[in-house]
């Protein structure tokens, strides 16, 4: 580690995985966000998934302001952040073969969706079979994972397969395995995370695309304006009137 601070070290750590996502994963990016596109177009619904701190970045594309108000959470019990106790279970879950089956047997997903699957690793049994059997029923699916712990790590899944294998569409976030940029020779474990950073930042690029890609068709994107700028609540009540069936979070 070099005498910089820390923290400029971690942002710069940051700001470069950054720069290769959008060097390296833009054909990608254009491509996931052309296929959401299509899907609304063609009247289909937007769903996210991710489990533990993965679902923050799948979380931040929900009811947000500047965001498309068709992204609707596909929320798995227990999964879903940290607020689970004790936290291990929510990780215990994810490795539970037939978790995936029981959710979307009970979720709106059908033929003609799209659902966006975020898994750091991609190895543990419920993102693996989330993708499976989601294509099974006719959803595309675009997985955000790191394609490295594919050839650094054991899959969990009895396949031995990963998110990665069941996708129409891949994004590669560049994590490396084990999630921390940083560490020093006085510190046992290497710290500072950059996934939801980085993961975050690689959707906000999709669903840009997305937008103007909608808009370059000559549809106006269903967006959602702040709440906190005069008169966005009314905006904002008027897309979900409009697309309130494919909105699935207000009711």
């Amino acid at each position: 580690m070099s005498d910089r601070a820390p923290a400029g070290q971690f942002l710069d750590a940051a700001i470069g995985l950054l720069r290769r996502v959008r060097d390296e994963e833009a054909d990608s990016i254009t491509a996931a966000g052309t296929l959401l596109a299509d899907t609304v177009l063609n009247g289909g619904r937007l769903f996210a998934f991710g489990a533990g701190h993965s679902s923050l970045a799948a979380q931040d594309l929900v009811y947000r302001a500047g965001g498309l108000a068709l992204m609707n959470l596909l929320a798995v019990p227990g999964v879903v952040g940290v607020d689970v106790m004790p936290a291990p279970l929510g990780s215990a879950l994810e490795r539970v073969d037939g978790l995936a089956s029981a959710v979307l047997d009970s979720s709106p997903l059908h033929e003609g969706d799209a659902l966006l699957i975020i898994s750091l690793s991609g190895r543990n049994a419920l993102p693996v079979e989330m993708a499976m059997n989601a294509r099974a029923l006719g959803v595309k699916v675009i997985g955000v994972t790191s394609v490295a712990y594919a050839s650094e790590t054991k899959s969990r899944h009895s396949s031995g397969t990963y998110l990665k294998d069941h996708c129409d569409l891949v994004l590669d976030s560049k994590i490396a395995v084990g999630d921390a940029e940083l560490t020093l020779d006085n510190v046992p474990a290497p710290f500072a995370p950059a996934s939801t950073v980085v993961t975050s930042a690689l959707l906000q690029a999709v669903m840009a695309t997305t937008a103007a890609t909608l808009a370059d068709r000559g549809v106006e994107p269903p967006l959602l304006r702040s709440g906190n700028v005069d008169g966005g609540h009314d905006w904002n009540g008027r897309v979900m009137e409009r697309y309130r069936d494919r909105i699935f979070y207000r009711h």
